[in-house]
């Protein structure tokens, strides 16, 4: 009996996104998704009346919204090896016998601590999504070169096709603007991650294992 061929499918067929084009996510049918970075407080160190009036402009945001979003919670293993690298590098830097034994007391200090205690960090994202009535897309090549980000010199469309497309991020803007001026009321700050980050975002979301990459988003909320 002949032996029947498979085809062998790729990771990237199981994925939903087309491309990421001037930090708007596209989908595989046309939808679009802006991703915001929000701030976080501690909600137990606050009094019961500040709790009540947070819960209550919570809810006002949520009841104000004709559209849905969705929050992602990512929790991470802390990375601590650049604080380590910046301590190496003050140890190096440091003449005074007594500060190099101190310095390096801190640095084993540190390295045991977050061992024994498995510390996590977690960071706050809202999706902001947006679904066009059609939204026509050209191939450009963006799934043959993953993670997302495009080719240079890859076609964009002709102008209709691009108009189309900037006048649905226009839509998604003015969704983007609703959830902000909503969660900065609550005193939740929020972030729009550009091209870059949104790619660096959906690389450690499909590739869970991998550690943390420096990156610049986080600074634009401290």
């Amino acid at each position: 009996m002949p032996q029947q061929k498979t085809s062998a499918q790729s990771s990237q067929d199981f994925v939903p996104v087309k491309e990421v084009r001037d930090g708007v996510i596209v989908l595989q049918n046309g939808g679009l998704r802006a991703i915001l970075m929000a701030s976080s407080l501690n909600f137990a160190l606050k009094s019961e009346d500040e709790q009540s009036a947070f819960i209550s402009q919570f809810q006002s945001f949520f009841n104000s919204l004709d559209f849905s979003i969705q929050i992602y919670i990512q929790s991470r293993e802390l990375d601590i090896r650049p604080y380590i690298e910046t301590l190496e590098e003050e140890f190096k830097r440091t003449m005074d016998d007594l500060m190099r034994i101190q310095i390096r007391e801190y640095m084993e200090f540190i390295k045991s601590f977050v061992e024994g205690a498995d510390i996590m960090t977690k960071q706050f994202f809202v999706v902001v999504p947006y679904s066009p009535p059609a939204l026509s897309s050209v191939n450009t090549g963006i799934l043959g070169a993953l993670p997302w980000s495009q080719q240079k010199g890859a076609s964009t469309g002709n102008s209709k096709e691009k108009n189309a497309f900037e006048e649905h991020v226009s839509q998604l803007d003015q969704r983007i603007a609703i959830v902000q001026q909503g969660l900065v009321r609550t005193g939740v700050r929020t972030v729009q991650l550009d091209t870059e980050e949104v790619i660096e975002l959906l690389y450690k979301i499909f590739n869970p294992g991998e550690r943390d990459k420096p990156t610049q988003m986080i600074k634009a909320l401290n």
